[in-house]
């Protein structure tokens, strides 16, 4: 198989290769990233949730203390929730917000219970008609509705970074899409590249056969063959004289010619090839003795046929075959030997043959 890739094809391939594990490498990163902010908007709704509760709470606290109903297990819930959203301390597993307004706010209404807690002690010794318990609630109220307010905001800016991050994620990965389908389109673009000029490495220009690399690689088959096989190796008797007499272009004519009456006889399951300049190679898978010299006889019939056309290029060849037996001693390389052999015996009768017949018509 030929792997012809030029160097422009490797550089743009090297190219899109970093720029793909840049983009994997970024997208690792975003979802990293994405999933702490995850983790910070989920612990800060938890936050959230709780600075609610204190604001409910504590205005419960009040009115249970306005009407004389002490609630000490109230008073110290509303103590460790909000020392839990200031130091994320006690049980509540509270996350710190890094968010300068909210830490103001909440500094302001953890300090401002304080002074509340003071209202409530005096409260409890003089009455609530004698102290300012009900006008500092309600600033307590409003100060807590701040602080919540300051949560839900930095709750949506963590909420907008994470929108944020799925559309650079989804043009990441629109990204990487598009680069496996441009290497997909490259890869298919090189594989029918590499199909072509396989075949123009492997295909005899002239006569469209597998030219001499083919035939090389088919012979390079060191395997013992199972199946009966034929090689049958042909020579073109007459093309030197062609090309003497009527020119090269003549000669090339009747290569082509004779390879096309080659491939019209043998069946196309079987292998028709150019070996050399004046020599063609057969190889007939699955076949028989009979079958052989049918297709032989075939080849001489129709050459015959062609012969009888005003046609002053007579196709005249040699032959030589052999037909594997069934002792497991032969790989295509030992039979095409064989025929081979045969065949340069069955030229040098054709020769002799012609001495003969031009001695006695002279």
């Amino acid at each position: 198989m030929l792997n012809l890739k030029g160097p422009s094809d490797k550089k743009s391939k090297n190219i899109i290769g970093i720029i793909q594990s840049c983009l994997i490498l970024v997208l690792v990163i975003l979802i990293i990233f994405m999933m702490i902010q995850i983790s910070w908007l989920q612990g800060t709704a938890r936050v959230i949730n709780y600075a609610g509760l204190v604001r409910g709470a504590t205005q419960r606290e009040v009115k249970l203390e306005i009407t004389e109903n002490r609630n000490e297990e109230l008073m110290k819930y509303l103590d460790d929730i909000l020392s839990g959203l200031r130091y994320q301390d006690g049980h509540y597993e509270l996350v710190k917000l890094y968010d300068k307004e909210y830490q103001e706010k909440l500094k302001i209404q953890s300090d401002y219970w304080e002074k509340l807690k003071t209202e409530i002690e005096a409260v409890r010794s003089v009455g609530y008609e004698n102290t300012d318990i009900v006008n500092m609630s309600e600033i307590y109220f409003k100060m807590a509705d701040e602080t919540v307010f300051a949560a839900e905001k930095y709750s949506e800016k963590i909420a907008t970074k994470i929108r944020t991050i799925e559309i650079l994620s989804a043009f990441d990965m629109l990204c990487l899409v598009i680069l496996v389908i441009v290497q997909t389109l490259m890869a298919m673009k090189m594989a029918v590249k590499n199909k072509l000029l396989e075949h123009r490495a492997y295909t005899d220009a002239h006569t469209g056969l597998p030219n001499k690399s083919a035939c090389k690689e088919l012979l390079g088959n060191k395997e013992i063959i199972s199946e009966p096989t034929a090689c049958i190796m042909f020579d073109l008797n007459n093309l030197k004289t062609v090309n003497d007499t009527m020119g090269h272009s003549a000669g090339d004519q009747l290569i082509l010619n004779f390879a096309r009456l080659l491939r019209n006889v043998i069946p196309e399951k079987d292998f028709v090839g150019r070996y050399g300049g004046d020599e063609f190679m057969a190889v007939i898978y699955h076949t028989s003795q009979t079958e052989v010299e049918e297709i032989l006889k075939c080849l001489c019939l129709e050459k015959d046929r062609l012969n009888n056309r005003e046609d002053k290029m007579l196709i005249d060849y040699a032959y030589g075959w052999a037909l594997s037996t069934n002792d497991g001693k032969y790989t295509i390389q030992t039979l095409l030997d064989k025929a081979d052999s045969y065949m340069y015996e069955n030229k040098k009768l054709c020769k002799r043959y012609k001495r003969i017949s031009e001695v006695e018509f002279f």
